[in-house]
């Protein structure tokens, strides 16, 4: 174990771990952190500790004095404790029960047609625009949020107003701007139950409303919530997926050469992002050891699956983008009773985007040094604010 690290690391290459990470991953998997608003925590880095740590009912994400209790950062829904200490395994069971129907690998499959549409009229669009042009205003964020809209029954052309929202309420630097974000969002979600209560339509929100037990203020809390992360961490990803193919020609090319890569390129895609320095939080809610280190309850436990992800224990020269190697045991969507209920989804949708972009656009190739790109620093998911291309 190291002395205490201050977070956020400098991370200089979006696609590899950052250095500083890399380092305290090769003393050990546990360690004592600042996160960056100046609380202390434990950080697991390594693969093993951090898939059972996901899956172990004495962390949580509630917390019993959450008033008290250390951040992560200033987002007012994400940066501190979540839900009620006492109720928090049955709450997140029944909100499971709720939700399963409409994410079931089943069912999202028969959306994959649609999914297929979307993207072909958007590589239309990009077509049609002509080169350079910016991959990820194109197609990596108008796709998720076409398919979750569609899904959920949102209005796609509210679009611009609820991504401002939830960009705000995931801001880890202002406090103010994240409440305010989160409190319009929610008031739009009400909006929307409201109305799918009188006009109900084929969608998970009507379906929710239509639930016995369901009040309004549930049904809004978790439309918005998968209205979140529904779109914001697909649009992540397939930014930087395209980036991880694209400063690998060799890889891209392979991709074009065998489409066959596409569902295992897509899993090596989602773990090898140099995601890191933060991770899933989680409360101790008892006393605990993790490798030798005592957890004291209450204290804040960082399980960094980016870290994880790029463990060489689990993943043989782990900064190496590889769409042939086995990626499957990534950490990306969690694992046990709080895996990502989207996870079917997201893959669908990265299946289909990698398998026309390939078809389409062979010759794709980034149009800029990837020095000159950006990262959406202050908000939690981060990503790429622009990715220009040309072919």
């Amino acid at each position: 174990m190291s002395a205490t690290v201050q977070l956020p690391f400098e991370q200089v290459d979006p696609l590899r771990v950052a250095p500083r990470l890399r380092e305290l991953q090769s003393q050990g998997p546990v360690h004592r952190v600042r996160t960056a608003v100046g609380d202390e925590a434990w950080l697991v880095t390594g693969h093993a500790q951090v898939r059972r740590l996901l899956d172990d009912d004495r962390l949580g994400r509630a917390h019993p004095a959450p008033e008290t209790a250390a951040r992560t950062g200033e987002s007012a829904l994400f940066g501190g404790p979540l839900g009620n200490f006492a109720t928090e395994k049955s709450d997140h069971a029944r909100m499971r029960s709720l939700l399963q129907p409409h994410f079931s690998p089943k069912h999202l499959r028969a959306l994959r047609p649609r999914v297929e549409a979307l993207t072909a009229l958007l590589l239309d669009e990009l077509a049609e625009h002509g080169h350079p042009a910016d991959l990820q205003a194109a197609v990596a964020v108008p796709l998720p949020i076409l398919v979750i809209c569609e899904l959920l029954g949102v209005p796609y052309e509210d679009r611009d107003q609820f991504r401002a929202w939830t960009a705000d309420a995931a801001n880890v630097r202002d406090r103010a701007r994240s409440e305010q974000g989160l409190g319009e969002l929610f008031a739009y979600g009400q909006k929307l139950v409201a109305r799918k209560r009188t006009e109900p339509a084929d969608d998970v929100i009507s379906r929710l409303c239509a639930t016995e037990g369901v009040s309004d203020v549930e049904a809004a809390g978790m439309s918005m919530a998968l209205l979140f992360a529904g779109h914001e961490t697909t649009v992540v990803q397939i930014g930087l997926g395209a980036l991880a193919l694209l400063t690998n020609p060799e890889q891209w090319q392979s991709l074009v050469n065998d489409p066959a890569l596409v569902p295992n390129a897509v899993e090596e895609m989602l773990r090898a992002p140099g995601k890191g320095g933060g991770g899933i939080p989680r409360y101790a809610r008892t006393d605990l050891e993790i490798d030798g280190v005592i957890i004291r309850a209450g204290e804040l436990v960082l399980l960094d699956n980016g870290a994880a992800n790029h463990d060489p224990a689990v993943f043989a020269d782990p900064d190496r983008m590889d769409i042939t190697r086995s990626a499957a045991a990534h950490l990306t969507f969690g694992h046990g009773a709080r895996y990502c209920i989207g996870a079917p989804l997201a893959r669908i949708e990265l299946q289909v985007v990698f398998s026309q972009l390939a078809a389409r656009f062979p010759t794709l190739r980034l149009a800029v040094d990837v020095e000159e790109l950006t990262m959406r620093r202050d908000v939690l998911t981060g990503g790429l604010t622009a990715l220009p291309v040309q072919w």
